[in-house]
């Protein structure tokens, strides 16, 4: 079983930065976050040094070029502008996760996408199978996001019929028996969150060519 998440090119490695950092450390409270700029935060986190930039500090640190798309990534975040923190009392996670909602939230006429595909190989009397089921979803605008109607929808449903007294299980269940989890998948169907199927076959012949 591979589960993996669609990014940008260079995103792996632009976050693995901050973990070298320790900008993802939630377990501690910084002092004065709110009178912190984003530049001061970055700087936090390395040797005390007047006679060099912060950025000359980050490259040095991290043995980067500073012509790097690294750098530029880094850059277009604002991680060195003098914009203010403003809350007090935050984690290093939580001052990053300010700097990234800011600069990440999605435009007006933004949309995002959820895809999602399940790959099953098997054999069966000389033929080797593949079947694949697949969903797309497309958010409407920046508010009913994909990844709102996703999660929202399976949510409400289901919520609706334990109100109506539709399920018979008591207590805590999980979502893993059909009478709980079809109903729900065929509302979802309303709202055009579906799986395709395909299925291909290869025989023992086509698999030698």
């Amino acid at each position: 079983m591979f589960r993996g998440t669609i990014r940008r090119p260079g995103f792996c490695e632009a976050w693995d930065t901050f973990v070298q950092l320790g900008a993802t450390d939630d377990t501690y409270v910084m002092e004065n976050t709110e009178d912190m700029s984003y530049r001061d935060f970055i700087n936090s986190f390395m040797a005390y040094r007047t006679d060099i930039p912060v950025e000359q500090k980050l490259l040095n640190y991290l043995a980067l070029d500073k012509d790097s798309d690294m750098m530029d990534r880094l850059r277009w975040l604002g991680i060195f502008d003098d914009t203010k923190v403003g809350v007090a009392g935050l984690s290093p996670a939580k001052v990053l996760q300010k700097i990234l909602e800011e600069k990440w939230q999605l435009d007006p006429d933004d949309k995002d996408m959820i895809v999602m595909q399940h790959q099953l190989d098997y054999e069966t009397e000389g033929f080797r199978k593949k079947r694949y089921s697949t969903m797309v979803c497309i958010g409407e605008d920046n508010l009913h996001t994909a990844m709102s109607l996703t999660v929202g929808l399976p949510l409400a449903m289901v919520t609706k019929r334990i109100l109506e007294g539709e399920y018979q299980e008591k207590g805590v269940q999980l979502p893993i028996q059909a009478e709980i989890y079809n109903p729900v998948l065929e509302e979802l169907k309303e709202y055009g969150i579906r799986f395709v199927e395909e299925e291909i076959s290869i025989s023992e012949t086509d698999q030698l060519i």
